[in-house]
């Protein structure tokens, strides 16, 4: 098996307009998916992010604040699972409930070094 990493992106717009009690159904669906794929042994681990950060960049010669870039584009989490390949990791991302508020997932495989 492989790892691929899911990065997150978007949705945080649609979910700003729902009601706590909303929110909080939309909160369990994540942590059901991610339970069960605990459970099938695919999930590796995997957090939100916050969405204060810094962006360094020219060997810490600049520094700012950010990352500021559009909503949709934000990466605003991440999970590592297991898959047989790249189709079988997408395949498995297609349960996230990310995209009932129009986010993103992108799949990409973890290379070793």
């Amino acid at each position: 098996m492989k790892e691929f990493m899911y990065l997150f992106r978007g949705g945080d717009a649609r979910r700003a307009q729902e009601s706590p009690e909303a929110w909080q159904a939309h909160m369990q669906k994540w942590m059901t998916w991610m339970e069960n794929l605990k459970n099938e042994g695919t999930l590796v681990g995997g957090l939100p992010l916050n969405q204060e950060g810094k962006v360094v960049e020219k060997a810490g010669e600049v520094i700012t604040d950010g990352p500021f870039t559009e909503g949709k584009e934000v990466v605003g989490g991440y999970l590592i699972v297991k898959a047989k390949d790249l189709d079988h990791a997408v395949e498995i991302s297609k349960q996230c409930p990310i995209f009932e508020h129009e986010g993103s997932t992108e799949v990409r495989e973890i290379m070793s070094m």
